[in-house]
């Protein structure tokens, strides 16, 4: 339902307008004068504009050219008498929608009321779209410094067909990276097919990645086809590479060099097509250095390489992250759940030492513990945190920090509503003058009225 402001010094065609807003579903409020008409939409939010251009007091034209000296966009169209059209132009060029000339048939008016509120709707969603985008790089989520480095670097080695080497501590996305670059790859119409080489024995593996011959060993029983065979077209992914053996590592070598393997027990040469995607939490370098990791197959596999942050060094990305693994649960579990500010401002001061994934699993933990309030949806309170989180129950120093978060929140807080309250004494509780004092969005300034109960004085 959108609000709608008509502004109009003749009393039957604003009735008839109003009724005509109405009827379309929507809230109308109609003013006699563009005075009035400026002291409402100061006021309060409103979607679209009907005003005419000859009123009392403060005109049409007039009306909008205070309006865009005060910041308040609203979209509008302009009801002119006919001959008028001149100025009906002019309005236009001062932000005007679109125009109407009078007398007019109600379901012209009706038709520009539909295009202007889809026109709106469309813009709205535009918007949240480009915030979504910018925070989004598909299934990897991040608007801190770092992660739109990282989102950088995958639309680079996306195009590209190199190999590419993630690097980060457990639990920062490497897989999730992984798969956006095959989606967004030249391959994205083949397999993507994963290898955790550190859940599998040496004789194991090479057989899990190269495949094996029948009879080459025992229980091989028949011919086996590997994870490369498998992903031919598209990629593979070798996720912990830094425990694969070094005899493993010579045959992977041969395969990023020439495009080739042999099965375990065969010697019969396969060409394979298909991408090197590879990732580890160890440092490589100094495993080269110790003789634990081949030379060659390092400057090899390490063409391109994506360093992942760990979640503290982009705590800003937490409240994004709980948003995302909230909704992620409730699609999978059917349970809602909302973060308090005090929880919020807890998770976003812990060290998480299990990155993401971490976070991932306090939510679910916090999720079963919540109770739910009257609207079905479960309130995550700082008792449903692990002990850790929240402070420690055993830990003195952990506790402190805790007690001093809160209660510094509770003092910003306070500080907080007297500025507000403040601002709007000065302003005479006009909430529009009071926001852009405050530099806040009017939706922001109603929403922290609400939460420190402010309120005009009757």
């Amino acid at each position: 339902m959108a609000k709608i402001l008509i502004a109009d010094d003749n009393e039957g065609l604003r009735e008839v307008l109003l009724e005509l807003v109405q009827g379309l579903g929507h809230e109308a409020v109609g003013v006699a004068d563009g005075c009035a008409a400026r002291e409402a939409l100061c006021a309060g939010d409103f979607d679209l504009l009907l005003t005419d251009l000859r009123m009392p007091k403060l005109d049409g034209l007039s009306l909008l050219r205070e309006l865009d000296g005060l910041g308040q966009g609203v979209d509008t169209i302009v009801m002119t008498a006919h001959g008028s059209v001149g100025s009906a132009v002019e309005a236009m060029h001062l932000g005007a929608l679109d125009y109407v000339e009078k007398p007019f048939p109600l379901g012209a008016m009706e038709a520009k009321i539909q295009k202007a509120l889809e026109r709106r709707q469309l813009a709205r969603q535009n918007t949240a779209l480009r915030r979504e985008l910018a925070q989004r790089y598909g299934s990897v989520i991040g608007a801190s410094p770092p992660m739109q480095r990282v989102f950088s670097l995958i639309e680079k080695v996306s195009q590209a067909d190199t190999p590419v080497l993630l690097l980060g501590e457990s639990g920062t996305g490497k897989e999730l990276v992984a798969r956006e670059i095959h989606e967004r790859s030249a391959r994205a119409g083949g397999p993507f097919v994963t290898v955790n080489c550190a859940a599998l024995a040496e004789s194991l593996l090479e057989s899990e990645l190269f495949g094996h011959e029948a009879g080459s060993f025992t229980g091989a029983t028949g011919m086996r086809r590997g994870k490369f065979e498998l992903a031919e077209g598209g990629t593979v992914f070798l996720d912990e590479l830094g425990e694969i053996s070094l005899s493993t590592q010579v045959k992977l070598l041969r395969f990023l060099q020439e495009k080739e393997i042999e099965r375990v027990g065969g010697d019969r040469v396969i060409k394979v097509d298909a991408r090197v995607v590879a990732a580890t939490n160890r440092d490589l370098k100094a495993m080269v250095e110790r003789g634990e990791f081949r030379e060659d197959f390092f400057y090899r596999i390490n063409v391109i390489n994506i360093e992942l942050p760990p979640l503290r060094a982009r705590l800003e990305d937490v409240p994004l992250l709980v948003e995302a693994l909230l909704e992620r649960h409730q699609k999978a579990t059917g349970l809602s759940g909302r973060v308090s500010d005090e929880v919020l401002a807890l998770l976003r001061i812990y060290e998480w030492p299990g990155n993401v994934r971490e976070l991932e699993n306090v939510l679910e933990r916090a999720l079963v513990l919540a109770e739910s309030g009257p609207d079905g949806v479960r309130r995550i309170t700082p008792d449903t945190l692990p002990p850790e989180v929240f402070g420690g129950e055993g830990d003195p120093e952990s506790r402190k920090q805790y007690h001093e978060v809160t209660g510094l929140m509770a003092q910003i807080e306070r500080i907080e509503r007297e500025i507000i309250r403040k601002a709007l004494e000065e302003n005479d509780w006009n909430q529009t003058r009071a926001a852009k004092a405050l530099k806040l969005k009017r939706s922001s300034l109603q929403y922290k009225m609400k939460k420190y109960e402010l309120s005009k004085p009757k």
